[in-house]
């Protein structure tokens, strides 16, 4: 039997890099969204009410754009979601 490892604190933040701060709660919008289908629905049906309401009673603490962005994207899922999210915030 052997063993497969590899070095994950081969740098100076203990090898894992944190989200930038900026997009923190962006992070945990997706990650709800991936993790809870009903969230996952709600974002894409109505991302004001997601935004509102939270995921496990926590809400995300978005800048105003990206509030906005939210609010204002329309896909079918959530990977064209995250694109369109994406886009929108490279314009910014």
């Amino acid at each position: 039997m052997s063993m497969l490892t590899f070095d994950a604190y081969s740098n100076s933040s203990g090898g894992f890099q944190k989200p930038s701060v900026g997009r923190t709660a962006l992070h945990r919008l997706f990650a709800a969204a991936v993790v809870s289908d009903q969230f996952r629905k709600t974002l894409l049906r109505s991302p004001e009410e997601a935004l509102a309401n939270g995921y496990l009673g926590q809400t995300f603490p978005l800048t105003d754009q990206e509030k906005k962005i939210i609010k204002t994207i329309r896909a079918e899922n959530l990977t064209d979601f995250a694109q369109k999210v994406n886009q929108a915030l490279k314009m910014i």
